[in-house]
């Protein structure tokens, strides 16, 4: 249910409006647009200035798993050979989907100080 969320863009706290103003996060090449806070209940996103260079780490995250998963996909359909190839598929994954990764890790950043804000 919470990766649902997260995918869907849906605010942590009443799970019904939207954190991004862009309805495709998967394949939009733009600059981001947040909203400060939700149109439903008025949950504010961003608590303080800055806080979301920790989504920094979250986005590296992301962007390891991703080379990995390419790594092994690529080993296993062009075998040992190609390397150079097997390094630009890589690159090139990993630059395709930085924009995606960095509303991700926004989202999820949200999620995580939400959980920790709610549990006090």
């Amino acid at each position: 249910m919470i990766l649902a969320n997260i995918f869907g863009n849906k605010c942590p706290n009443c799970k019904q409006g939207k954190i991004f103003k862009e309805k495709n996060l998967v394949f939009n090449f733009r600059k981001p647009k947040m909203y400060a806070k939700c149109e439903n209940c008025r949950f504010e996103y961003s608590r303080e200035p800055g806080f979301f260079f920790g989504a920094m780490y979250v986005s590296y995250a992301l962007t390891i798993i991703e080379a990995l998963i390419v790594f092994i996909l690529s080993k296993i359909l062009l075998g040992e050979n190609q390397l150079i190839l097997k390094f630009a598929i890589i690159v090139g994954t990993i630059v395709l989907l930085s924009f995606f990764n960095l509303r991700l890790s926004r989202i999820i950043w949200i999620y995580i100080f939400s959980k920790l804000d709610n549990s006090r």
